[in-house]
């Protein structure tokens, strides 16, 4: 089991701080999206509870993340069919950026939706040990815009990632490479 990331694959620390966090962000938006529909009292409370966690949970394994890739580097990109050329250039830039977004949104999205909870006037539950009472007097119209917001942010995030994820199927099927399975658990250095 490589902890630290090589040259050939990323290491198990980052590939579970990944797939946690693609697990959490799913069951986060599809808790936020359906939410609504699950019975009024205990049901709908406990939704909302996991709701919250995973969101809240999203953002500190982002932050861990932002922090372990500060001290252990990823992987080199891969050559394609097509050369270096296109890493180098605007393809390039798009992945980087693309990156980019999807961390300010891995952090943006739970902020915004703290926020939400506290204009609500409700606590922010800290994982069931403890809860943080909201700083400021319930105010339902900033609470509405703010949730518009955090909805957009949160669909926009959902689409980055199935580009991400569309992005790194297209390495693996067109261009024959190991972007894809340098994040795969278990998939070693199998070329």
């Amino acid at each position: 089991m490589q902890i630290f990331n090589s040259a050939n694959r990323y290491g198990v620390i980052v590939q579970s701080l990944h797939w946690m966090t693609v697990l959490l962000v799913v069951l986060a938006w599809v808790l936020g999206i359906g939410g609504d529909i699950l019975p009024k009292g205990a049901p709908r409370d406990a939704g909302l509870f996991v709701h919250l966690t995973a969101g809240s949970l999203v953002l500190v394994l982002t932050v861990i993340r932002l922090a372990w890739r500060a001290v252990d580097p990823s992987p080199p990109a891969e050559s394609t069919l097509f050369g270096d050329w296109s890493f180098a250039g605007i393809v390039g830039l798009g992945a980087k950026l693309a990156h980019l977004g999807l961390y300010a949104l891995l952090i943006a999205v739970p902020v915004v939706g703290i926020v939400v909870q506290f204009a609500r006037g409700g606590s922010l539950p800290l994982f069931g040990l403890a809860e943080i009472a909201s700083p400021w007097a319930p105010d339902r119209t900033f609470a509405h815009n703010v949730k518009e917001v955090h909805e957009l942010l949160a669909h926009s995030l959902l689409a980055l990632a199935g580009l991400h994820a569309a992005a790194a199927l297209v390495h693996h099927i067109v261009f024959k490479d190991r972007t894809l399975v340098k994040m795969l658990p278990g998939a070693g250095n199998a070329s």
